[in-house]
């Protein structure tokens, strides 16, 4: 460590050194213009005399260019006032200028490494970092730890009528553990409360009961109430949940975004970074992790070494029928329902036109056409997205397949 601090001292100073020679050569020996036309012409009338002394020029030509030349001495002589600036080492503003490089270049030096360095920290590699990376992962601290660390959160604000309500559910819950409808409405009770801890308890009790038949998303609720418990640290009691997750649905969003988070909080920001940039790029405008991750994404590809990064804007999503939808069409008569299918592409089309979408959107629109019959709002569809996606092959080709698939590409 002292070593460091002595080369990395003798170095700075080194280049104070150079920079404050620089500067006083550059003053002392910078002269006046007409001091250096004065040295030009010296030079001049030597190689006349050199020349004549040859034979190279004849004496009459000797003459006329030193009368000339002479002239021409006398006239800057003459801009000069006669007197020849001495050509001494400065002193005054230089001196002063070069007394403040040194101090201001090596206490600058120093508080930059001391704001931005790692004072102490040895240069790793790349696979030194990995695993270094990896030991922190195994070696975190554990779910109860993290708990532990923090101060104890005072329960939210609530109606008393609804903390009355919460009161009833616990004990209807102890009275009856076996009733998974019980747990269900508990965790989420104790989780609008902040209780995280009682939350994901209730909601391990439920997926418990549960066995094989619990999913995904019953998973994602417990990873939530868990890091939410930890103050948003993914504590590797959190990592097996996440696993659990992935097991039942690999592109499952909050399970992407946490194990990026895990990353990132065990000294893998690159890894973090793909993770991030490829949920983004998969998530519709509204998914709950897509605020956070843009929060925090452009800090998390410096550390990844991507220094030029933009954030891809958030897949829009397709509109489709509501599970309400689909319920209400059931009791509806053909003609209803046929009604009920224009309006929405009609939704669809409006959209479309006003703010843009997607090329899925966009052969979701056709298709739905086709499938209507109206081949001729098809194909002024299908006209236009040859104009939007014009400068984007991939694109195009995805409209360009349902547009043949309708009947209406040429």
């Amino acid at each position: 460590m002292t070593l460091f601090w002595i080369v990395s001292g003798a170095a700075a100073l080194a280049v104070a050194a150079i920079l404050a020679r620089a500067l006083l050569h550059a003053r002392a020996g910078a002269a006046p213009g007409t001091d250096h036309d004065l040295s030009v012409y010296r030079d001049q009338l030597r190689e006349i005399d050199r020349d004549a002394a040859r034979g190279a020029i004849l004496p009459e030509e000797a003459e006329r260019l030193r009368t000339e030349v002479s002239r021409r001495i006398l006239s800057a002589d003459a801009r000069s006032g006669g007197k020849a600036p001495p050509l001494t080492q400065p002193r005054g503003p230089a001196l002063v200028l070069t007394a403040l490089i040194v101090p201001g270049l090596l206490i600058g030096a120093f508080a930059l490494y001391w704001q931005l360095g790692a004072p102490g920290y040895r240069d790793l590699g790349l696979q030194d970092r990995i695993i270094r990376a990896r030991d922190a992962r195994a070696n975190r601290p554990d779910q109860a730890e993290a708990e532990s660390r923090l101060p104890p959160s005072a329960e939210a604000d609530a109606p008393a009528d609804y903390l009355d309500l919460v009161e009833k559910l616990r004990t209807t819950v102890q009275d009856r553990p076996d009733d998974p409808r019980g747990h269900t409405l508990l965790a989420r009770s104790e989780a609008a409360l902040g209780n995280y801890a009682a939350a994901y308890a209730a909601q391990r009790q439920l997926i418990a009961l549960k066995g094989d038949a619990a999913t995904a998303q019953d998973y994602a609720d417990l990873a939530d109430m868990m890091v939410l418990a930890a103050g948003g640290y993914v504590s590797p009691q959190t990592e097996q949940v996440l696993d659990e997750i992935m097991r039942r649905d690999p592109e499952n969003g909050v399970a992407r975004y946490y194990g990026g988070l895990m990353m990132a909080q065990t000294g893998r920001p690159d890894a973090a970074f793909r993770i991030w940039d490829k949920l983004l790029r998969d998530s519709p405008a509204d998914a709950a992790w897509i605020a956070p991750i843009r929060g925090q994404i452009q800090d998390l590809a410096m550390l990844a070494g991507v220094n030029d990064y933009a954030p891809p804007l958030p897949n829009p999503g397709i509109a489709g029928p509501s599970a309400d939808d689909i319920t209400a069409a059931s009791g509806l008569t053909a003609d209803d329902r046929q009604a009920m299918i224009q309006g929405m592409v009609d939704r669809l089309e409006d959209r479309l036109a006003t703010q843009g979408g997607s090329p899925q959107e966009w052969a979701q629109l056709i298709g739905a056409l086709g499938v209507l019959g109206d081949a001729d709002r098809a194909a002024a569809i299908w006209a236009e997205a040859r104009i939007v996606f014009a400068a984007q092959p991939e694109a195009l080709g995805i409209v360009e397949q349902a547009a043949t698939d309708a009947g209406v590409a040429q």
